[in-house]
């Protein structure tokens, strides 16, 4: 398949090699692989049944915390199932229009789970610094019109980029040194010049991502001059509790991100080692969100422990 397409400049299908140099251990690494995926789907399927059931969960923290849960499911469901299909069967090739939709839903849903994110940080900044007016300020329209515009933001700013990758001609190779099809791995195999493109694809990183990590950071910091403000340790301990799962879910998104990002574009790393590292990025924040929240909120976690028959104790 690779050497029938390699020379044509718009292959029909592109050839997935899996994670390079490390192709002896496909079985193996399939293993945590698949195990992480399966508690993905439980665990946020698990969330979403919960904060659906549970009238006490329906606030807007939680409902932007279902989205994110959606958010993952997509994105983990979007490349794993082809990865383990790459290690358990060899089947390495993938049409040119599914490897344009991987691209656009990875790139633009992990748009939204940031905005998500920043959706998540602005309620914690109401509920702390001005919790009068929280639930005024916070209806489930104003939260419903947050969540159309995360969304509509990442379809709209990563739309793009499927349609000016598919017009490109890719006359070095079609096979992509990956688990999945991604933005810049397409980009390097394409033989036209593509600083526009990739200055492109670095704004809206910025625009999106790197925005939303900035106004994160600034609303945490407006959280902490309110937090210290109060005039109790209790009241201080209370409040600092209340962010401190989101803060754990952001440290858990936004690390892998950053490096992998940074060593796609600048660094110098083995291949198999920026694989394995975007493969974490996808991977490893949607296992652990269901996981944070379920141990850290008290209502999720009894909700939790009663549909699974346990008695807290």
């Amino acid at each position: 398949m690779a050497a029938s397409n390699w020379t044509m400049p718009y292959p029909s299908t592109f050839i997935l090699l899996g994670i390079p140099g490390l192709e002896a251990a496909h079985v193996w690494i399939s293993i945590p692989f698949c195990s992480v995926y399966i508690l993905s789907l439980l665990g946020n399927g698990l969330l979403l049944a919960v904060i659906k059931t549970e009238p006490s969960l329906h606030e807007p923290m939680y409902f932007f915390l279902s989205m994110l849960a959606l958010a993952d499911l997509v994105v983990s469901t979007t490349t794993l199932p082809k990865t383990l299909c790459i290690f358990w069967f060899r089947d390495q090739a993938i049409h040119t229009n599914a490897c344009l939709a991987q691209i656009f839903l990875i790139h633009s849903v992990s748009c939204m789970e940031s905005g998500f994110m920043l959706a998540m940080a602005f309620d914690r900044y109401v509920a702390i610094c001005n919790p009068l007016r929280h639930s005024h300020i916070l209806t489930n329209q104003v939260v419903a019109k947050i969540g159309l515009v995360v969304v509509m933001r990442g379809a709209i700013l990563l739309g793009p980029h499927p349609f000016l990758l598919k017009r490109l001609p890719y006359c070095r190779t079609n096979v992509i040194s990956h688990t999945y099809c991604e933005f810049m791995a397409l980009v390097k195999l394409a033989c036209e010049d593509m600083t526009v493109m990739s200055a492109y694809s670095l704004a809206v990183a910025f625009l999106t991502g790197g925005s939303d990590f900035i106004l994160i950071v600034l609303s945490y910091i407006l959280i902490l001059r309110a937090v210290f403000s109060l005039p109790s340790k209790e009241a201080q301990h209370k409040s600092l509790s209340t962010c401190s799962s989101h803060v754990c879910v952001m440290l858990v998104f936004y690390t892998p991100a950053i490096i992998t990002y940074f060593s796609h574009r600048f660094g110098h790393v083995a291949p198999h080692v920026h694989i394995l590292i975007a493969n974490i990025y996808l991977l490893f924040p949607p296992m652990m969100n269901p996981i944070i929240y379920g141990v850290r909120t008290p209502g999720i976690r009894e909700r939790v422990l009663h549909l699974l028959g346990i008695k807290p104790a």
